[in-house]
């Protein structure tokens, strides 16, 4: 008995060691993942703050404050740069590049995941495999395009070019949501009366929402993040986007703006981050096609 009774001893001592040992592994891992999602943010609001003697003096620590901080840096990017007109036109065209991929995925992305027809699964990966086509190869006939609705230099060339990678990466996404939706509702639906299109409008649509809502945040995302194109076709600063305003306007040769710069990149991701944070339950169940089960 007292040798069963030393082994039970045994046994949960070193299980109560695996216990502790696993949730220290646990806890370091997680802290290494913190460390690495918070350390950008950290390091824009520190050199957002910094007074210039203390940005670019290398004897100090860069990751503190050696002089009381300044919104000097601040202040230059919204007196000296037209950062709230880059925002602006962000906003505007994100809008309209919303709305337009929101109204064209939404009807071809149900009826590729609901019907059935010749070619159907052929065009649905042809649709996907259209937004993996590099910018670098679509920017000259997309200028042609441009110049022929006389939008050269405009903000509205961005608007006319955007959706040519938001829709067919939406529509994609949107399409594995649509098929995840019972289609028993949607025949009883028909048998109550409704037609195709009101089934589509008065069942699928609002138990849909978290896939649209996903889409809406990628089309937003993709085009406030947007480079190649923007740099491509505008040129002048009052019709800049808020990612390339910031770049070509804060970097001038070989000298760079960092405090003004950080300030940019640290006002933008603070509203992204808020809203991703608000739907992230509807934005994780519609980039995992989560529907009625």
């Amino acid at each position: 008995m007292a040798v069963l009774a030393q082994r039970n001893v045994s046994h949960s001592s070193g299980y109560r060691l695996r216990k502790v040992r696993n949730k220290v592994l646990f806890w370091a891992v997680l802290a290494l993942f913190i460390v690495f999602a918070c350390f950008p943010v950290y390091w824009m609001f520190i050199t957002t703050f910094k007074e210039v003697n203390d940005l670019y003096n290398l004897q100090n620590n860069p990751l503190f404050f050696h002089l009381p901080p300044t919104l000097d840096q601040v202040r230059y990017l919204f007196e000296k740069t037209n950062f709230s007109i880059w925002v602006e036109n962000t906003a505007e065209v994100g809008f309209v590049v919303v709305l337009i991929t929101v109204l064209v995925c939404v009807p071809a992305a149900y009826v590729l995941a609901r019907s059935r027809f010749p070619g159907s699964g052929g065009l649905s990966m042809g649709i996907f495999l259209t937004y993996l086509v590099p910018p670098t190869l679509l920017f000259l006939p997309l200028s042609q395009l441009v110049a022929g609705f006389g939008l050269v230099n405009s903000k509205w060339s961005l608007a006319l070019v955007y959706p040519t990678f938001t829709i067919p990466f939406c529509t994609w996404l949107l399409m594995g949501f649509f098929k995840n939706v019972p289609k028993e509702i949607t025949e009883a639906a028909r048998v109550d009366g409704c037609s195709r299109l009101g089934a589509m409008f008065r069942i699928v649509l609002p138990v849909s929402v978290p896939g649209i809502l996903t889409i809406v945040i990628f089309a937003f995302t993709l085009a406030m993040q947007e480079y190649v194109y923007a740099l491509t076709f505008v040129s002048s600063s009052d019709e800049k986007m808020i990612t390339l305003g910031v770049v070509t306007d804060l970097i001038r040769g070989d000298v760079f703006f960092w405090g003004s710069l950080m300030a940019g990149a640290l006002i933008v991701s603070i509203p992204v981050a808020i809203v991703y944070n608000l739907f992230m339950d509807t934005f994780v169940r519609g980039i995992t096609g989560g529907a009625l089960k």
